[in-house]
Formats: structure tokens, sequence, C-alpha cells
């Protein structure tokens, strides 16, 4: 604050003087408050902030602590669950670089990079193949079933492969050996070859069998879809569909009937009926294509069901159907069915599968299902309302021809599969 000059006689020094003295005082007084405000700014910012930042971080450490111990519990009790479910289910991946490992298991195990990189459609870099889990627990059956001479014969262990496949390593791995040929002669032209499949023995694997030819299998009870059924010249074979020998027997013309609507029946699928291919026989005379799951438990079905111009499926009951969803018109199943023999948690898993390739309005035939006890049909009974199915026919009855000393019970039904929303 600078002096200011006022002419007033001989005052103006005076005043001068005194404005000096003034303007020193508040210039001090303003050093003096700007000093103070800057120590009081300095010990906020420095003293304060410095005890919050250390309780900050203490507290920031703490969490870090707390949440690194709650992971690593997690992570303990998965692995502790992980390990629980391998013991349960037997579930392990295959390690390739354990020395009993077939080098061409291990090939046909590794992932591939497919040659022109990754896929545009499906966005895929490699090719991984694939085996049923349960095949872990038999690698020493499995190494042996994929040892042989690359681009050589295939040994004759069709039987190998179908001893993994109960075991339910399914699906078996592929191979890079040629299979055994085995000349067909004598097949007939369709549809002669409905009811005159090739008997020359020369046309079938019998390796592995009991019996070695026809007689032999027509003289057993295979199974209880198949005792003679290999006869198709003077057997119940050539009546079974078309005659009845009993209130469980339902006539095919009859059950095609039911599903008159919504284009009929045009495709169907039986399911491990275990029989020589006369339902698919039957349906093919009508103008119906039936794919006919089974294996060749004791005899050679799908090389029989071949020879009549059918489709054979080799494929388990445990199998996943490879086929989409809603896409038969019917679907029947017989002794592969049996309710009581099959746990009901493989049932069940079973029934859903059926449910899902059979169309909306299609029709579900239960034919002669043999039921173990009351306990087991009533549960199979409730399993079946479940699903909302309409009861278009169900009859349960008794069978003294069975072998057994007591009649069985079996159950035989068609039912009809709602529309779901």
């Amino acid at each position: 604050m600078g002096s200011v000059s006022l002419k007033i006689g001989d005052g103006t020094a005076r005043f001068k003087k005194r404005a000096s003295l003034c303007s020193s005082a508040v210039n001090l007084l303003m050093i003096f408050s700007v000093l103070t405000t800057n120590l009081f700014a300095l010990y906020a910012f420095t003293h304060q902030p410095n005890k919050t930042h250390q309780l900050l971080h203490q507290t920031h450490n703490n969490i870090s602590v707390q949440v690194s111990l709650i992971l690593s519990e997690i992570d303990s009790t998965q692995k502790k669950v992980a390990h629980i479910q391998k013991e349960l289910l037997g579930y392990e991946s295959i390690e390739l670089s354990r020395p009993n490992i077939a080098p061409e298991l291990r090939m046909f195990l590794l992932r591939h990079q497919l040659p022109l990189g990754k896929d545009s459609r499906t966005g895929i870099t490699t090719m991984v193949a694939s085996v049923g889990h349960s095949c872990q627990k038999s690698i020493d059956l499995l190494s042996k079933f994929m040892s042989y001479k690359v681009s050589g014969p295939c040994p004759d262990d069709w039987s190998l492969g179908q001893n993994l496949i109960l075991k339910g390593c399914e699906p078996l791995p592929r191979r890079r050996c040629f299979s055994k040929i085995t000349p067909k002669s004598g097949l007939q032209p369709f549809p002669i070859s409905l009811w005159k499949a090739s008997n020359s023995e020369k046309g079938y694997t019998w390796s592995g069998l009991s019996c070695k030819n026809f007689a032999c299998l027509n003289a057993k009870k295979l199974n209880r879809d198949c005792a003679g059924c290999f006869d198709m010249s003077s057997g119940y074979e050539t009546q079974r569909y078309v005659k009845v020998r009993g209130k469980n027997d339902f006539l095919l013309d009859d059950v095609l009937s039911m599903g008159g609507n919504n284009g009929g029946i045009r495709v169907g699928f039986d399911v491990g009926g275990g029989g020589s291919g006369t339902f698919a026989a039957r349906m093919a005379e009508r103008n119906v294509t039936v794919v006919t799951s089974t294996l060749n438990i004791d005899a050679p079905f799908n090389e029989f069901i071949a020879s009549r111009g059918l489709f054979p499926l080799y494929l388990s009951m445990d199998h996943r159907f490879p086929f989409y969803d809603n896409v038969f018109d019917l679907v029947r199943a017989g002794n592969g069915l049996d309710i009581g023999v099959s746990p009901a948690e493989k049932l069940e898993f079973l029934m859903f599968d059926i449910d899902r390739v059979l169309r909306a309005g299609g029709l579900f035939w239960l034919d002669n299902v043999y039921c173990y006890g009351d306990q087991k049909r009533n549960a199979f009974t409730q399993l079946i309302e479940r699903f909302g199915y309409k009861k278009l026919k169900w009859v349960v009855g008794e069978k003294s021809d069975s072998g057994s000393q007591k009649p069985e019970v079996y159950l035989s039904a068609v039912l009809q599969k709602p529309v779901r929303v």
C-alpha cells in the first residue's frame, strides 16, 4: 500500500508517513495470516490423512487375507467334491503318458489341429476324439482293443469290443485297420429278403458265440423276445404281430390305427428288442421304416437283421440315442425295458430319452414288458404318469409259458405323447 499525496498546506508529508506505517502493518498481518493458513493446511493434509491411510491400508489387508482364505477353502472343497464324484462314478480322464496305453489309443485321443486353422462355421480349431468315460475303468481291455497293425487286418475281437460296451465304454474309439470280410452269400432282394434271409452259416460271424449255426440258436431261448426267432419258415416268428397268443399281445394293424392322425406312422424305433428284426419286417410290409437297436448277445443279431434288408443299430441301452429330438412316429420297447431288472434311476434316464426322440402325438408301444413285482410295476406306472401320456390301451396279464414255476406278470400298453407347451 503506497503513499497517497494530498496537498493541503504543509501537512502533506505527515499524511504520507502515517499511510506508510499503516500499510506495513497490514502487510505483516496478511503475511502472518498466509503463513498460519499454510501451516494449518500442511497439518491437515499431512498429519490426519496419514493415520486414515494407514487404517484403510490395514483394513484392506485384513479383507484381502479373509478373501484369500475363503477362496482357498472353496477350492479345497471343490477338489474334495470332485474326488468323491470320481470315486462314485469311476470317472477319471485317461492319462496318455501311462506306459500301458496302446500307441494307437494315444494317437486317437490326442487333440489334432485343423489343417486350415479355425473353422469359420463352428469356431473350432482342433478335432477332439471321444470315448466313454467308463473306459478309464477298463483301460487294460481298451488298450488291448487298440493294439493292432495300422493299415493291416483288424483282430477278430468283436466280442472284446462288445464286452467294453457292456462295461460302459461307449462309444468305442475308431481304429485304423481293416475289419474282417465275411462273404455274404444267398442274399435276397427286398422285400423277399424279409422272410428269406440268408441262412448260410458262412455269411455270419460266430467267433465268441457258444452256438455256431442257426439250428443251435433256434433250439434255445436267447431272451424273452427270442425263442426260435431265427426260424423264418415254421416257427412263431412268422405269426408275431399278426396273430395273438394272449391278451398282452397286440395286433400290429390295431396299434397303427391308433396313430392315424397327423401323418400317421411313417418311421419307428425298436428299442433294445433283442429279437431278429421281425417287428421291423412287419412294419416294412406296411411301408414304415424302423430302426432296430440291438447288440450281439449270444447271437449274430445285427448281421441277421441286415440280411433281411433292415436297419440294425449296434447300440446298448445305456447309450444316448443318436437321433435328433421329436423324429419318430412310434417307439416300441420290449424286453430291453424289463421293469425291475434295471435300476430305477437308469430306467428313468432311458424313459426321458425315449420321450425325447418321440414326436408329439406319436405312439409309445410297451410290448410284453416283464414286471418284477407289484412295487416295481407301481413305480413304473407312476413314472409313466409323470410324462402325461394318454393311455390308449393298457393291459397287465400273466404268462405261464416262460419256463418259470409260477406265472410272471407282463405289461403291454399303447401310449400317446402329449403336446407340451
